[in-house]
């Protein structure tokens, strides 16, 4: 079982505990109930889902609802990339977990993604695991610069949960 030895404040600790896996964990100064809602409502995850800055997110639909859809689309502001996700979520927990499968626009198989969120003390652990289909699609998304992105998107998280 994954342990997180992140605290409050720090960067996301983003590990590989397998072959297929890349989990994502932070430690949020915030309720879980908080979390819960800022991974689920599109007007908080348009606030701050969008990786580094010169990113935003122009599409945000959400059907939160086991059997429900969901479509986010990121936009780069500088050069006009543009590029998109869309899932269905499996299993809904609320406050403590998000299962979903989810698959990038232009990319060949779905990912597998469930995202808990644990009390502990007056913080929650968000952890973000992500199984793909094979060890290559895994190492393609770790390419893709998650961990800054991640960090990033978290920073500002951390900030719309502070105001």
């Amino acid at each position: 079982m994954f342990e997180i030895a992140a605290e409050a404040g720090r960067s996301p600790e983003v590990t590989t505990p397998s072959e297929r896996e890349i989990v994502v964990a932070h430690v949020f100064d915030s309720p879980r109930d908080a979390l819960f809602d800022a991974f689920t409502k599109p007007e908080l995850i348009t606030r701050w889902m969008f990786g580094p800055d010169g990113w935003s997110m122009p599409v945000c639909d959400v059907d939160l609802q086991v059997g429900g859809t969901f479509r986010y689309t990121w936009h780069n502001d500088v050069d006009a990339l543009e590029f998109g996700v869309d899932g269905v979520y499996l299993d809904i927990a609320r406050p403590d977990r998000i299962v979903r499968v989810e698959k990038f626009n232009g990319y060949p198989s779905e990912t597998l993604v469930k995202t808990t969120f644990v009390a502990r003390a007056a913080s929650t652990v968000v952890t973000v695991t992500s199984l793909y289909e094979s060890r290559q699609i895994r190492d393609a998304a770790l390419q893709t610069g998650v961990e800054r992105g991640v960090a990033a998107s978290f920073d500002r998280l951390a900030a719309l949960l502070a105001a």
